[in-house]
Formats: structure tokens, sequence, C-alpha cells
């Protein structure tokens, strides 16, 4: 917790600030916003700027993702469900801890075939459960309470040189790149230091249960029939670690290592987008997003939903996988 996570959080969150913060004053937001608003409004009901969010989580890290999504809800930029659906929805692990993650598994041979997957899944799930509750709930205020449901205007014409003008007109306005940069470091600081607490008491917490309890082994029990009706190889090694990605997503991994390619492949995809874990992800967002408010249920109700959809269709994955030998059981 200390080393992997405590550390990194509070290294990660105040020099991905600088960068991003730049990025927002210079225009950045705008571009990627007008480029791909008709996407993200058609598909998860986020304006064009939530694209910045998740790329800065698939790139670099959710901690730098997290911090966009709060800075531009303070402005008044997102509402409470924009906040919701990207804080739970995108705040993805990145493309290197997918990395870390399959090397462990010993299937880094795949790893163009598991990033595929991880995407598709990822925004699958988005496009699904904006739809339902609870995020459907959430009201479309902003923090200022003004409705902004239907704020962004359709881009018409050249996309692209709407895009460049918004940016330039952001950026004709911009602060001095110092001051910028010293502003975000001094956010970025305050708020790691507000939530490495509520990070390493929570997550040890978690860590402790998968360690020294028998509780992800009992609540993986009762499954490991589904998973045997559903052809997926080692179910008896495979449900608890189904289960225990909510306290950590590395820990499955490491719970699979020995399993067969085929299981190991499984779990690779499968932790790595269930999304939510309360080792880190769970406290930032509570923390971070209280006024939404983002609760504890929300987020096992979430986990739970993803976890029920993924699956099925990632076992259907794996067999295909497996009759073309792509994989080996």
């Amino acid at each position: 917790i200390w080393e992997l996570l405590a550390v990194s959080v509070a290294v990660i969150i105040p020099i991905g600030a600088s960068v991003v913060q730049l990025f927002v004053d210079y225009g950045g937001l705008e571009f990627v916003g007008t480029l791909t608003r008709p996407l993200m409004r058609r598909f998860f009901w986020l304006p064009g700027r939530a694209a910045l969010d998740a790329l800065a989580s698939w790139v670099g890290s959710y901690s730098v993702g997290l911090y966009i999504t709060r800075k531009v809800y303070e402005q008044g930029g997102y509402s409470r469900r924009d906040v919701f659906v990207i804080a739970t929805c995108f705040s993805t692990v990145s493309m290197g801890f997918v990395g870390v993650v399959a090397s462990t598994l010993k299937v880094l041979h795949l790893f163009p075939l598991i990033i595929v997957l991880y995407f598709f899944s990822v925004v699958l799930l988005a496009a699904i459960l904006v739809r339902i509750p609870p995020i459907r709930r959430a009201p479309t205020v902003n923090i200022n309470d003004q409705d902004i449901a239907s704020q962004e205007m359709p881009v018409k014409g050249n996309v692209l040189g709407r895009a460049w003008k918004a940016a330039v007109q952001k950026a004709a306005s911009a602060p001095p790149i110092f001051q910028s940069i010293r502003q975000a470091v001094v956010d970025g600081l305050m708020l790691a230091a507000s939530i490495l607490g509520t990070i390493v008491s929570v997550g040890t917490f978690a860590l402790l249960l998968a360690k020294f309890t028998p509780l992800f082994q009992i609540i993986g029990k009762p499954f490991v029939p589904i998973l045997q009706l559903l052809h997926i190889p080692d179910a008896v090694t495979v449900a608890p670690a189904i289960f225990i990605e909510v306290t950590e997503m590395y820990i499955p991994a490491l719970l699979v290592a020995n399993s067969g390619e085929a299981a190991r492949f499984f779990i690779a995809v499968l932790s790595i987008s269930q999304l939510i874990f309360f080792s880190s992800l769970g406290p930032m967002i509570m923390d971070m997003f209280d006024d939404i408010p983002i609760r504890f249920y929300d987020l096992i109700i979430l986990f739970i939903i993803r976890t029920i959809i993924l699956v099925p269709l990632l076992a259907v994955v794996v067999r295909m996988l497996v009759a073309l030998g792509v994989l080996h059981v």
C-alpha cells in the first residue's frame, strides 16, 4: 500500500497536475472537447471535454484523470452526473500497469489483444451503466446548481477548424506559464495530502481482509458451478479472484499466476476492466467527490454490475480464442 500506491499517488498527482494544468489553460481541453463532442455526447451523455479525463487515465494515471475532473467540476464545466460517469467508468488503470499485470500472468505476448479487449470492455460498460441506476439518477446540475445537461451545442462544419479556433481563443487568455505550473503543483500537493490517509487506511483494511480471512473464498465458492458452466478453466481458483479485485486490482493476478494460460488471460482482462477497487481508486472517488455524492454502496453496486456483464462476455471470448488456437487451456 505504501510503496506501490501512497508514494506513487504523492508523486504522480503534483507532477501530473502541472502538465494537465498547462494543457487546460492553453486550450487543450477545448480542442479535444470539440473534436470528441459528437462521440461522447451520443454514447455516454458526456461533454466532449470528458475525453481528456479518460485519455489522462489511459495514458498516465487515474489519479491525474480524477484531478482534471475535479478542476473542471469546480469551474462549473461538469454536472454531478458527468462527474459520476467519468469517475466510475473512465478512471481506468494506465496502459503501463496493464503491462505489469500481463507480465505477472505471463501473457505479455498477448498484450495487444488484452489492450483491445480492455478498451472495448470499458467503452461498452460505460455506454450501458450511464443509462441505468445508480448513475442515471444523478442530477444534471453543476456545482452552482445550474442545469447544464444540454449546454454544449452540436459542432457543425469544419470540426478540426472549430476545435483549433476554440483552443486558440482559450490560450489567448491564459495566465503566465510559471504561474499556472506553480498553482497546479500547490493544488496537486494539497489534493494528494487530503486523500493519502484514506487510501492507506481503507486499502490496508481491504488487503488484510483478502490476506488473513477466507471472506473472498467463501463469496466465490457458490459461483464455481457457474464458471464451470461457462467453461472457464480452473474455476475453483478463478472464482475468488473475480471478487477479490474489489480490494486491490493486482491481487487476482497473484492468485491465478500458476493456472493455465486461458485462466490467466481471462483474469488479466477481467481484473483491469472491473475498474472499482478500494485500495486506492474507491477512497479517492469518495474523498474527492463527497459533494456529488458518490457513496460506498454505489461503488459496490457498480462493481457487481460490471462483473455480471464481463464474466460471461469474456468467457465467450476466451472460448473463441481457445478454439482458434490463440490460447491454451
